[in-house]
């Protein structure tokens, strides 16, 4: 980002764009390191506070249903009492969690200061692409989607090395207290230079539907915990969570036709635009979960490498997306979001069809080829997917289409780590896959990426459809 002082009109009012990007960077960075870092210390925790399994991945599962099911109505919070008080609000939370999470004696603290940090994070997440819309000049928007990208994929990078480092020095606590120095600079920064909310009166006077959210918020938390619960076996509670998800979302669809100021308006989803960009990200995050999923059992059982060189390679993915996404942005801007938009997803697709193949023929040198082709098609899909979802939307629906969008994502990444590690499991055909084959382990990677890509595939023709239908739309428009 190199031309610094572009601002808004009215100029002499807006802070310089540099400055607004860095505030929402940082606050894009805490959030996605507080989602990769906390797993690397999951075996320390266990035995910290001498818990199951099971019982430690709450550290983890506490974090993703706040952020999942609160990410939504955080956005439309944002959109009706102010973006900038509400990003405040979220970095304080975000920051006052780390410290009772660092500091607690006790397990069940640490899981209510993990929701609490998740809180946080969803109001983070929801508004940092908001507040692009609204300070960024159109024309510009593609380079400060894949900014964030970039500061997103950092984080995912950095957490799970950062987090190791940490917990073999100072302790399991420094992984969260780290993030209080940096919440207190986010803090700093977004309160100096991020533009002032209007007047409350106009936005004030819409309702915030109560009903609505707790709705979603209890049906998008069934669906979750469906996912993730049982930790690879589907069996009756699954199903049952299921059930009450699909109840819960019939009564909100409902509800939501019926009150005054909806949480969402379901005729925005007339909109090919958006009802396309959220259901591909859905399944693009779906397919982006597998490599997460399904890389390191490879790599270790299939290739054989030990845990250092998993972690190495598993970083490839990551920091080529750290790289990355920064170009991917200035490409959005020159050629267009629904031409990078196809041009990513068709690269995702040869990736995937990589993923099945070469690691057979090249082994690692395979793995590593396959994810260099996958990961700059996830990046460019990324930033034009947002460009173009968030480029037309109302001023006080930015904050809510902006929850979608991270809504989108987290529901792939939660139904990829379920469903993917499902077909992994099946194609590996073992009882237990720690004591299958290295031939079984890459049979059922294969398997996996061959899915992979009929889903990548999917999402190219909802992308491309939704284009021939806008077109259509508009000739039939303009007919005479």
């Amino acid at each position: 980002m190199n031309s610094a002082d572009t601002t808004l009109a009215p100029a002499s009012s807006a802070p310089p764009i540099r400055f607004v990007l860095i505030s929402l960077s940082l606050s894009m960075l805490l959030s996605s390191l507080g989602t990769s870092s906390a797993n690397v210390a999951l075996p320390a925790l266990a035995d910290a506070f001498g818990v199951s399994f099971q019982a430690v991945q709450w550290v983890v599962l506490a974090y993703l249903l706040a952020v999942t099911t609160l990410i939504v109505s955080v956005g439309r919070l944002g959109d009706i009492f102010g973006r900038r008080r509400l990003l405040l609000g979220g970095i304080v939370l975000f920051t006052a969690a780390s410290v009772v999470a660092g500091l607690t004696p006790g397990f069940a603290w640490l899981i209510a200061a993990r929701a609490v940090q998740g809180l946080g994070a969803a109001m983070m997440m929801a508004l940092t692409m908001a507040f692009v819309g609204e300070t960024v000049p159109k024309e510009r928007t593609g380079s400060a989607m894949g900014l964030l990208g970039t500061m997103s994929a950092i984080g995912t990078a950095l957490g799970p090395s950062l987090g190791g480092a940490l917990v073999a020095g100072p302790g399991w606590r420094a992984i969260f207290l780290v993030n209080v120095p940096l919440g207190l600079v986010a803090f700093f920064l977004a309160r100096r230079h991020l533009p002032a909310d209007g007047k409350a009166g106009g936005r004030g006077r819409a309702r915030f539907d109560v009903p609505g959210t707790l709705l979603l918020a209890l049906s998008l938390g069934a669906y979750a915990l469906a996912m993730t619960a049982g930790h690879g076996r589907f069996g009756i509670a699954n199903v049952g969570l299921l059930a009450a998800a699909a109840f819960g979302v019939g009564l909100f669809l409902l509800v939501e036709t019926r009150v005054a100021s909806p949480l969402i308006r379901l005729s925005m989803f007339r909109d090919l635009v958006l009802s396309a960009g959220l259901s591909t990200n859905a399944l693009v995050s779906t397919v982006m979960m597998a490599t997460l999923v399904v890389g390191p059992f490879y790599l270790s059982r299939g290739a054989g490498l030990d845990a250092a060189m998993v972690g190495l390679v598993m970083s490839i993915g990551p920091v080529i997306s750290a790289f990355g996404g920064v170009v991917a942005g200035w490409i959005v801007d020159r050629l267009g979001a629904p031409s990078v938009v196809a041009v990513g997803l068709v690269a995702m697709v040869a990736g995937c069809f990589a993923l099945a193949l070469l690691p057979g023929i090249a082994g690692v040198v395979g793995y590593i080829v396959a994810i260099a082709m996958l990961t700059p098609g996830y990046q460019l899909f990324q930033a034009a997917n947002n460009t173009a979802v968030m480029a037309d939307v109302a001023a006080d629906r930015r904050g809510v289409v902006s929850g979608l969008l991270n809504l989108s994502r987290n529901l792939g990444l939660v139904t990829g780590a379920s469903v993917m590690g499902a077909v992994f499991a099946f194609a590996v055909a073992a009882p237990d896959i720690a004591g299958a084959t290295p031939q079984a382990v890459t049979s059922g990677m294969q398997a996996t990426f061959v899915v992979a890509g009929l889903l990548t595939l999917l999402a190219l023709g909802v992308a491309a459809g939704s284009r021939v239908l806008g077109r259509a739309r508009v000739r039939l428009r303009n007919a005479p």
